[in-house]
């Protein structure tokens, strides 16, 4: 499994091709993702969003439609394709699979979890694929997503990390920005970010 990553738009959100099996799977794009994304893929088989923050969608509907194929969602973060509070102008975006709750698919025979962890907003999701987990805006290396943007909840944070903090892997986690860590080097900084919530 091969991981390209490249952070888009002013907030630097890391638009990521996974490419396994020889297909490739697009998770995040974000403003601007189109170009570099229609240039490193030759068999792409889906879409995935790990929220639906405008820095992370923006080029979902464009790529979709480019590439003819599905974009999965989380379901509670539907609404947010369609009406962003954020940034008016987000050109809006259809899902055809709305992701609900932790779910497992075989998208083109590739296994991809969906872990949902709301609190930075309702259908915040952590997604695993193969050795490496992308998670989206809900943990960072050495940092935690905001829980004070509309439609955030700092108890639903509280209990997301909770979760977190019991997971059993040691796998990489890949951030919707900046670098990456792993989940027990996050794990040992959950009762801090609880503490702070």
């Amino acid at each position: 499994m091969e991981i390209l990553v490249q952070p888009m738009g002013a907030y630097q959100t890391n638009c990521y091709i996974v490419k396994i099996d020889g297909k490739e799977i697009i998770i995040d794009p974000g403003i601007g993702a189109t170009g570099w994304v229609m240039a490193n893929v030759t068999n792409p088989v889906a879409i995935l969003n790990t929220h639906g923050h405008f820095d992370h969608v923006w080029s979902n509907q464009e790529l979709k439609e480019a590439l003819n194929i599905p974009l999965y969602t989380p379901k509670a973060d539907v609404f947010l394709l369609q009406n962003s509070t954020f940034m008016p102008d987000l050109p809006a975006s259809y899902p055809d699979v709305e992701v609900e709750g932790d779910k497992i698919f075989a998208i083109a025979g590739i296994e991809v979890k969906f872990h949902h962890f709301p609190g930075h907003c309702p259908g915040c999701s952590m997604i695993e694929i193969g050795d490496a987990i992308f998670s989206g805006d809900f943990i960072f290396h050495n940092s935690i997503g905001r829980w004070d943007f509309p439609y955030s909840d700092g108890e639903a944070m509280k209990e997301s990390l909770q979760k977190f903090a019991k997971m059993q892997s040691t796998k990489t986690l890949y951030p919707g920005h900046g670098g990456s860590t792993t989940v027990p080097a996050e794990q040992r900084n959950i009762d801090y970010w609880i503490r702070s919530i």
